[in-house]
């Protein structure tokens, strides 16, 4: 998982462009402060949209639309698993040719761009189609087993709006397989970054703690400890990182000098702020405290690590500023307003779990049958 932000200015090739040996001119004032602003407007943009989507996700009852739910073991395994994976990368681009791999990586990411893209735009482009616009709907479903043992491997549901919006992404799909340009690697970092906030699910505050307080520690490990991460990001042609051109005023959209955030900075702290802003809507007093608390904090850490960057002309492991001012800010509202064992003790349930479903319904029977007993009274 690349987490960390980079500033390639003052004549490096660090995060992209040519490597011929050749000097870059220094980016302008005007241009580094354009990267930065915009890189920026762009993480803000899939944290603020997806919390707001994951509220409509967990209330959906669509099967294709359900979240995934973290839990503590979850949260506690995953920075082991990212350290893992990223130090797979780091091996296999120095053993095996790194032109083969971004080729595979490629595809792989073409295929998940495209789906991830669909259903980002598909709320926006549902508003443009015409009443009388002719839609069917479909199910994609694949089963195992038979009878009484047979269970769902996959249960999609979609309709004619969503396979137009498919081949409309396929399209940017296929400008980045063929281009590899800046503003189709933006679109698709977008989509997975408000995808990843909008079906990603924190159960708790506590939970969200852990991962962010483990993730924290991977961060600074990899970006101070080693140059893992920097090679990795640096080698890895994917959509996995927000690129903005520091000459975009100098050369236009074929401009090549970029800082990158990774998409990482922007998930891992959104899927948290997302959590806050359903622990205010469960608070029942219509206001988003603790979203707008977060949100700023996010704002404020994400500032800070630019300007960290700026001064020292280092890569920064943007969850170092992150972390301490997403979890720091909201606990000290909550700490204020007297709301800190409300805070942690809200929990979300897991709509997959088949014992939460199980539960869930029996608590929807036992208020019909205590309704019914009303009336016949």
């Amino acid at each position: 998982m690349d987490s960390a932000i980079s500033d390639p200015h003052n004549g490096s090739a660090e995060a992209g462009g040519p490597t011929n040996g050749t000097t870059r001119p220094p980016s302008t004032p005007e241009g580094i402060a354009l990267a930065y602003g915009s890189l920026l407007l762009m993480a803000l943009l899939p944290i603020f949209f997806g919390a707001l989507r994951s509220v409509r996700c967990a209330r959906g009852k669509n099967a294709s639309d359900m979240p995934e739910t973290i839990t503590s073991r979850d949260a506690a395994r995953f920075p082991i698993i990212a350290s893992c994976t990223l130090l797979g990368l780091y091996l296999f681009f120095k053993i095996f040719s790194q032109e083969y791999i971004n080729l595979l990586l490629s595809m792989y990411f073409f295929v998940l761009g495209i789906l991830a893209l669909s259903h980002t735009i598909s709320p926006f482009m549902n508003k443009f189609f015409p009443a009388s616009f002719p839609n069917r709907q479909y199910q994609l479903l694949f089963t195992q087993g038979s009878g009484e043992n047979k269970e769902e491997i996959v249960n999609y549901e979609f309709d004619t709006k969503d396979l137009v919006c498919l081949g409309l992404s396929s399209i940017v799909g296929v400008w980045y397989l063929l281009r590899k340009h800046w503003i189709a690697n933006n679109l698709f970092g977008l989509a997975f970054s408000l995808n990843g906030v909008e079906l990603l699910h924190l159960n708790n505050v506590s939970t969200g703690c852990i991962l962010l307080g483990g993730l924290f520690i991977y961060d600074v490990f990899w970006v101070f400890g080693t140059n893992v991460m920097v090679t990795v990001a640096k080698s890895f042609e994917a959509p996995i990182k927000l690129v903005f051109p520091q000459d975009l005023l100098e050369k236009g959209l074929e401009a090549d000098n970029f800082a990158m955030l990774g998409l990482g900075d922007i998930v891992i702290p959104g899927i948290f702020i997302a959590l806050l802003l359903r622990f205010d809507i469960s608070l029942k007093k219509n206001t988003h405290t603790y979203f707008y608390t977060s949100f700023a904090a996010y704002i404020f850490g994400l500032g800070l690590t630019i300007f960290i960057m700026h001064i020292f002309k280092h890569a920064q492991p943007a969850l170092l500023y992150l972390v301490p001012t997403c979890i720091g800010f909201p606990v000290l509202v909550a700490l204020a307003k007297g709301e800190v064992t409300e805070m942690f003790s809200y929990e979300e349930s897991n709509p997959k779990d088949p014992a939460a479903v199980t539960e869930s319904k029996e608590g929807t029977e036992a208020s019909a049958s205590k309704g019914l007993e009303k009336k016949e009274k």
